[in-house]
């Protein structure tokens, strides 16, 4: 089974939030998840059951409502043989728009972007949007440590987002110039100090992975030896120490040192969507300041480069708000298309061919738009999020729309 595109991630963390939003006026929003193995027969049986048992709802209105979702969900049913590859969810329900008598039925039909587990039917007044939201969290969680003898840092990283856990300092005294028997004394000291903090330095790193259940993997960084000798004691967790898959050399701690970490590791971990991401974007960058490169940026331009086939990969942010409203001419039958922030933006265009008033009519997100014209030219999606340095530089300077080209146009 493939992994779930940017694209398709991005569209379901999308619905989620929009399906986050909705209220019912009671319990009458039914969510269903479907497992891949499941029978539809056996659905739409229970479906039958449930639409039995809602006659005993004592809300004249919501017994309506939970019926009609119901029926609507029957209806879907018969469009699917068989449930598809990852399973199904189905979202329906009466949506008020305003005061009484402005429900309207709102449904929602999709794969989801991994297997669905369990065979779910719940009814709400809000759709029930935990196992989607499971489905969606970064399973892939990693240890981070940067070590030396005057302090160190320990951090999680959990796909995109990276949080400090501790930061800790040694107290480990610098060499001494005294000679003879001082010396070998202020040795011992210094080796009794470096040996607790490293002691200290483990306590904290068990503290912080071992209660983790997904812990992919560890990695250790820093500058000198101190990591070696810390990995060679026993001052981690047997657990801890298994999962240790690398160390590498850093010039700094800190905070620098753990980017430095994940920046020197991504050989180890290409499939980590951070890594992917840092990765196309340093891409785009290069080619940017290449005089020969292929990189071009802005919507007009990314979108003329889409009309010519030229794009090999279209990067979107996923923070992009602007819509593509589409504008007709009611004289001529001219059709239109501007971009636009927000909809106080929306104004009336004339028409260049007759110079009548052309009124707004659809509208759709610029980042829908954009994909469908990348699909329909073969040209690769990624969605870039915001939680990089990398991804808020694609969405401030770039205004979100960057694209690696296929050719020089």
């Amino acid at each position: 089974m493939s992994e779930p595109s940017s694209t398709e991630l991005y569209e379901v963390k999308r619905t989620l939030k929009e399906l986050s939003e909705k209220k019912g006026r009671g319990t009458e929003l039914v969510s269903i998840y479907i497992p891949p193995d499941k029978q539809i027969s056996d659905v739409v049986k229970h479906m039958r059951e449930e639409l039995s048992q809602s006659a005993n709802i004592k809300s004249k209105q919501t017994k309506k409502n939970v019926q009609s979702a119901i029926e609507v969900i029957m209806q879907r049913m018969k469009l699917f043989p068989r449930p598809p590859e990852r399973g199904l969810v189905l979202f329906v329900g009466m949506i008020p728009k305003g005061g009484p008598g402005t429900e309207k039925m709102e449904t929602y039909v999709f794969e989801p972007p991994e297997p669905v587990q369990t065979y779910t039917y719940h009814c709400d007044s809000q759709f029930f949007l935990e196992p989607l939201e499971e489905i969606l969290e970064d399973k892939e969680i990693y240890g981070l440590a940067v070590i030396d003898r005057k302090e160190a840092t320990i951090a999680i990283m959990k796909g995109k987002r990276v949080d400090i856990v501790k930061t800790l300092t040694s107290g480990v005294p610098g060499k001494h110039k005294a000679g003879g028997q001082s010396q070998r004394r202020f040795d011992r000291l210094i080796e009794l100090a470096a040996h607790e903090f490293l002691k200290r330095i483990g306590e904290h790193m068990n503290e912080a992975f071992l209660d983790i259940e997904n812990l992919k993997g560890v990695i250790i960084g820093g500058p000198g030896h101190t990591k070696e000798d810390f990995l060679n004691g026993d001052y981690l967790h047997h657990e801890i120490k298994q999962k240790i898959i690398t160390t590498v050399d850093t010039s700094y701690t800190g905070d620098f040192g753990i980017r430095e970490v994940i920046d020197k590791s991504m050989d180890v971990l290409t499939e980590i969507d951070i890594m992917k991401e840092k990765k196309l974007i340093q891409r785009f960058l290069n080619e940017l300041v290449d005089e020969n490169g292929l990189a071009s940026y802005g919507e007009a331009e990314v979108r003329q480069n889409l009309m010519n086939g030229a794009v090999e990969v279209l990067l979107l942010s996923e923070d992009i708000k602007s819509k593509r409203q589409t504008f007709e001419c009611p004289s001529c039958g001219f059709i239109g298309e501007k971009t636009i922030k927000n909809e106080t933006d929306v104004e009336d265009k004339i028409c260049k061919n007759c110079g009548e008033t052309m009124k707004p009519s659809t509208s759709q997100d610029v980042i829908d738009d954009l994909v469908k014209m990348a699909e329909e030219v073969g040209s690769e999606v990624e969605i870039i999020s915001t939680e990089t340095e990398e991804g808020i530089q694609l969405l401030r300077a770039f205004g979100g729309i960057g694209a690696i080209l296929r050719y020089r146009v």
